[in-house]
């Protein structure tokens, strides 16, 4: 078995798509996934599978829209690959309320994000992820999951640094 970490995209933000964690757990468990775990209520999931990324993220879409009726993006990673991508964070992780990383659900053909006044936010396109350094917020920024999807024409979708060490914490 193969341990993943699996994020869902735009889920309970703002009061729309709401899917409570629990049904989650139960709804993978029912798919045939193996120790499926839950962290916080923004969609992300560690779970162990035999079958191939691009399975599993079908599976799940599937299911979700199956039991839920939310068409819900799902994005990948392995065990190995979560570890990369943190250890290849392009900027000073010493500020960590301002890092923080988007995962993409392929690697674009374009590597530039052409948002005017983004002032000192920062970014680096790299493979399947935009690393992302906002000293002005995150709720100020114009590097959203939006505008990174609608320049690079891709599905993202962000984590803090924090959530993003628990989740490789967890999956350990």
């Amino acid at each position: 078995m193969k341990k993943y970490i699996v994020l869902l995209r735009g889920i309970n933000v703002s009061g729309k798509n709401k899917l409570p964690m629990a049904e989650l757990r139960n709804l993978l468990n029912d798919l045939g996934f193996k120790n499926v775990q839950t962290y916080i209520q923004s969609g992300n999931i560690i779970l162990e599978s035999e079958k191939l990324k691009s399975e599993i993220c079908k599976i799940i879409e599937n299911g979700i829209l199956d039991k839920f009726g939310y068409d819900v993006p799902v994005i990948i990673r392995t065990i190995p690959e979560w570890e990369k991508v943190i250890e290849s964070y392009h900027f000073s992780t010493k500020n960590e309320k301002i890092v923080a990383f988007s995962f993409l659900n392929k690697v674009p053909e374009e590597t530039i994000i052409e948002i005017k006044n983004i002032g000192e936010d920062k970014y680096k396109v790299d493979n399947d992820v935009v690393y992302l350094n906002c000293p002005s917020g995150f709720g100020k920024t114009k590097l959203t999951n939006n505008s990174i999807e609608k320049k690079l024409k891709v599905i993202a979708t962000t984590r803090n640094l924090r959530t993003t060490l628990k989740l490789l914490e967890l999956a350990k």
